[in-house]
């Protein structure tokens, strides 16, 4: 399996493709749909479906324009869509900007398992920066991708008053007992792996009681 990452709009939020033959599946759409459709036509790949690790603007803002082109969903939690709902004016809030984007319409919560299989997925649910947070591991790839739960030296905030310590807290639990040698892609800046981030992820556990 091959991996792209690609660093989108203002807030350089990453983005994802899962490439297995000429089939492709992305992890957070992020910003810039005409980049993300270029790069899919030019390397001649099948776009099979999207993933969100959580409802943010800046993980899922190309989203809806990417289905204008593909009969793809969006799978995403169903206890973040009411950050889908208020993509457009929660991206100029903080983008300080007026924004034309197309909200994406066909949303899903349950990964198709033929999907999941293909990619060898599985879908670790990993609320409390968002309600709805979900990572994605691959096993036998050693690879886990965490959105903004866990971050190189970081994790996500959750000051936002739909965030629960609590929750983050179990989520990063979760991860501190993944193996070491899984590589991380995070959601924002550069990968990193579980063993680098051990001594950090016990820290923010423990601080968190």
């Amino acid at each position: 399996m091959k991996i792209l990452k690609f660093a989108l709009g203002q807030l350089q939020a990453n983005c994802y493709f899962l490439i297995k033959e000429n089939d492709c599946l992305i992890i957070d759409p992020a910003d810039d749909a005409p980049f993300i459709l270029e790069e899919l036509q030019r390397r001649r790949l099948i776009l099979k479906g999207m993933l969100a690790t959580h409802g943010h603007f800046d993980h899922i803002m190309a989203a809806g324009e990417i289905q204008l082109s593909f009969d793809v969903p969006l799978f995403i939690n169903d206890k973040d869509r009411f950050l889908v709902s208020r993509l457009k004016q929660t991206a100029e809030h903080f983008l300080k900007s007026n924004q034309t984007l197309i909200v994406p319409e066909t949303l899903k919560h349950e990964v198709n398992s033929s999907l999941l299989s293909d990619f060898q997925l599985k879908i670790m649910e990993t609320p409390g920066h968002t309600p709805g947070g979900r990572s994605f591991y691959i096993p036998s790839e050693k690879i886990i991708f965490t959105g903004d739960t866990l971050f190189k030296g970081a994790i996500g905030r959750f000051d936002h008053s739909y965030c629960d310590k609590n929750d983050l807290r179990n989520s990063l639990i979760k991860m501190s007992e993944l193996p070491g040698k899984v590589k991380v892609y995070p959601g924002h800046e550069e990968e990193t792996t579980i063993k680098e981030q051990r001594d950090n992820l016990l820290h923010y556990i423990n601080i968190m009681k």
